[in-house]
C-alpha cells in the first residue's frame, strides 16, 4: 500500500487530496483541499500550504493531473502564471516517486478504474461498459477533451488526443448558420468552437441571429443558468441545439476510434446539463450515422459521476505506474 498526494491543477484552482493505491488500483481517496491558484505565488508554496493541513507528514509520493501538455522541459499553464519543470519536481517537493498526465488522460485512468456506482447510463442498452475493447471518452468544458481507453484481459491503456480539434461538420441549416458565423473569425472550424463551454455563447448568438433579436452578451456559464432552468427560451434552445452537437460529435469519436466496447461522456459540465441530455436529441443524433445506425444503437454511453475523477484518475495513473 502506496500513500500519496494527488493533485489536478486547473487555470483558476488547485485540488489536492490524500490517496491510497496498491496493486495498481486506487484503493481510497480523501476529501480534497482546494486553493485558489491566484492565491498562491507557484505550485510549490499551494503544496507547502497543503502540508501545513496535514496532522502528520506529507507523503514522499505525488500524481499530478494538469491541464494542458506534459512533456517538454518546462510546463506553463494558460491562465495562471505558474510554472513547472518536471525534471525538478523530486527535488522542489521533496517526493520519491511522481506520476504526471495531462488532466484528460486522468479522466481515462478514472474511466478505468472507477466503480458502476459512478456512471450514469445516458443511452443505448443499459449494461456496464465491455471489459474488452476500445471506450470513446468526450469531455466537454472550457475547451473539448478526448481519449481513448483500451481494455485488455491483462490491464488497460489510456490514450489521450487532439480529437477535440477535428473539423465542425453541419448537419442542418442551423449548425450551417453557426459554421458561417465563426467562419468570418477562424480558417478553420474545429468541434472544440462549439461543443464547449463557450461555444453555447456562439450557438445563442447565432440563434439570436437567426430570428433577427436584439440581445444582451452573456457569459457561457450565465447562458448554461438560464438554460437549463427553462428561464429563457433562447437560452434553452441554444443548450439543446448543444446537446445535439454533442450527440453528433460524440458519435463521430466512437466510429474513428472504434470505441464499440462503449462510450463516456465526462466533464463538469456534461454533469451540469445532466437531465437536459436525457431528453435533448443527444441519443437520436449519436445514433444517426447512417448505415451504422444499428452498430451505434448498440453502444452503452454512460456519463461518469465520479466527485473527482482529475484527483482519482491522476492517483490511478500513479498506480498503474509503479505496478
Amino acid at each position: 500500500m502506496t500513500r500519496l498526494v494527488t493533485v489536478d491543477i486547473g487555470g483558476t484552482h488547485a485540488r489536492f487530496a490524500l490517496a491510497e493505491v496498491a496493486g495498481g488500483r486506487v484503493v481510497s481517496l480523501d476529501e480534497p483541499v482546494t486553493m485558489k491558484t491566484a492565491e498562491h505565488a507557484s505550485f510549490q508554496t499551494a503544496w507547502e500550504a497543503f502540508g501545513e493541513t496535514l496532522e502528520g507528514p506529507v507523503p514522499q509520493a505525488v500524481a499530478i493531473a494538469i491541464a494542458g501538455p506534459v512533456g517538454g522541459e518546462v510546463i506553463k499553464f494558460t491562465n495562471n502564471p505558474w510554472i513547472i519543470r518536471p525534471a525538478l519536481i523530486g527535488e522542489k517537493l521533496r517526493v520519491e516517486a511522481h506520476a504526471l498526465v495531462n488532466d484528460f488522460e486522468a479522466v481515462g485512468h478514472a474511466v478505468a478504474q472507477a466503480g458502476s456506482e459512478h456512471f450514469t447510463h445516458l443511452c443505448g442498452p443499459d449494461q456496464p461498459l465491455a471489459e474488452a475493447g476500445t471506450i470513446s471518452i468526450i469531455g466537454p468544458g472550457t475547451g473539448l477533451g478526448v481519449a481513448h481507453l483500451l481494455r485488455q484481459t491483462d490491464g488497460y491503456h489510456v490514450q489521450a488526443t487532439e480529437g477535440g480539434h477535428i473539423d465542425f461538420a453541419p448537419l442542418d441549416s442551423i449548425e450551417d448558420a453557426i459554421l458561417a458565423r465563426l467562419r468570418k473569425r477562424y480558417r478553420r472550424v474545429s468541434v472544440e468552437r462549439v461543443v464547449s463551454g463557450p461555444g453555447l455563447v456562439e450557438i445563442y448568438e447565432t440563434l439570436a441571429g437567426i430570428e433577427g433579436r436584439a440581445i444582451q452578451p452573456l457569459d457561457d456559464k450565465a447562458l448554461w443558468a438560464l438554460g437549463t432552468s427553462d428561464e429563457d427560451s433562447l437560452a434553452a434552445a441554444a443548450v439543446d441545439r448543444f446537446c445535439l452537437s454533442l450527440g453528433s460529435v460524440a458519435g463521430d469519436i466512437a466510429l474513428a476510434q472504434g470505441g464499440f466496447a462503449g462510450v463516456v461522456i465526462a466533464g463538469g459540465l456534461g454533469l451540469r446539463i445532466k437531465d437536459t441530455l436525457l431528453r435533448s436529441g443527444f441519443a437520436e443524433r449519436f445514433r444517426a450515422k447512417g448505415r451504422f445506425e444499428g452498430l451505434m444503437a448498440g453502444l452503452p454511453v454512460k456519463l461518469i459521476t465520479h466527485p473527482q475523477p482529475g484527483l482519482f484518475g491522476a492517483a490511478a495513473a500513479f498506480a498503474r505506474k509503479y505496478g
